[in-house]
């Protein structure tokens, strides 16, 4: 059989591994794009997997163009996989896989339809996330259902911990499922369309923070960009300042004269605490812009610092 494998980063290039050993013997065709340059690499990576299983590799992100056409028209592959794919796959691509397309996404379909689901997830406070194997559809994210398994949030949890928990239930569905795929015995259900949400693409200026919003939103955030994300950030001065760690903070002094981005407590060796919205957090791990991580406490050292206040924009 000839299987076509559409993925990109870590994750996808770990599904790969995973498919060259469930699939032997198999003919495989790769297809993956180059990673931009705000996000972990892959790319070389994938490349290096394709010609160690002797697969043809094309750095491709849109199928539809000429120097494809011949996979397509000739009806070259059997099956197909997505893994972490960022683009649309249209219908005169899909169309002539003659033993079906499947899609694995890191959520509970058909919530979090579109980009960065787990990302978002963790922004909102959601206290579970999952993975979703379904079949390709002309909408996005939006074909029947083949198979589902919950992924717990916890609270403090961060984006990697959460990140590794969603690959290893890749793995698990992968495993559960491969065979019935490849007898076309598999069942499937259509998605309720009607609880359908989307998520927009992400940005690394998307991860500033905003110092007016509630406490609870700013904590979420720069557990769910962090490491080996971009970073939440801000300002001090003119200088980017990175948050990567924080912790919540109540119950706490209440404030009726609050300036968010204010530093109201040092702590030393522990972090700095800073005024939101509606209460405080705690920053404990900060780094300025191309120097090292450090205690917050060794960085936000005055009860004068407002963060987010660039100094060229000060009155």
């Amino acid at each position: 059989m000839r299987i076509g494998v559409l993925c990109a980063t870590n994750r996808g290039k770990i599904m790969l591994d995973r498919l060259a050993e469930l699939l032997s013997g198999h003919e495989f065709f790769v297809f993956s794009f180059r990673e931009t340059p705000w996000e972990p690499p892959f790319f070389d990576s994938i490349r290096a997997t394709a010609k160690s299983i002797g697969a043809q590799f094309f750095e491709a992100p849109h199928l539809d163009i000429r120097s494809l056409r011949h996979i397509w028209d000739e009806h070259l592959i059997d099956m197909m996989f997505l893994i972490n794919w960022r683009y649309k796959v249209p219908p005169s691509v899909y169309s002539t896989v003659s033993r079906g397309v499947f899609v694995f996404h890191d959520s509970l379909l058909p919530k979090y339809r579109g980009f960065s689901p787990t990302v978002w997830a963790i922004i909102n406070g959601e206290k579970e996330t999952g993975v979703t194997l379904f079949e390709i559809a002309e909408d996005i994210d939006s074909g029947d259902i083949i198979d589902q398994e919950r992924v717990p949030i916890g609270p403090d949890e961060t984006i990697r911990e959460i990140y590794d928990r969603v690959t290893e239930t890749y793995l698990r569905l992968l495993d559960r499922n491969l065979d019935r795929l490849l007898a076309g015995t598999y069942n499937k259900y259509p998605q309720d369309h009607s609880r359908a949400t989307y998520a927009c693409r992400r940005l690394p200026e998307d991860n500033e923070i905003s110092w007016s919003l509630p406490s609870e939103r700013i904590y979420n955030l720069i557990r769910a960009v962090s490491r080996p994300y971009p970073g939440a950030f801000t300002y001090i001065g003119d200088r980017k300042l990175f948050v990567w760690s924080a912790k919540r903070v109540e119950p706490y002094r209440r404030y009726v004269g609050r300036i968010p981005g204010r530093v109201v407590e040092i702590r030393k060796g522990e972090g700095a605490v800073v005024l939101t919205g509606d209460g405080c957090i705690e920053l404990t791990t900060v780094q300025r812009e191309g120097e090292k991580a450090l205690n917050a406490s060794e960085i936000l050292t005055s009860l004068s610092t407002t963060l987010g206040k660039k100094l060229s924009h000060a009155t």
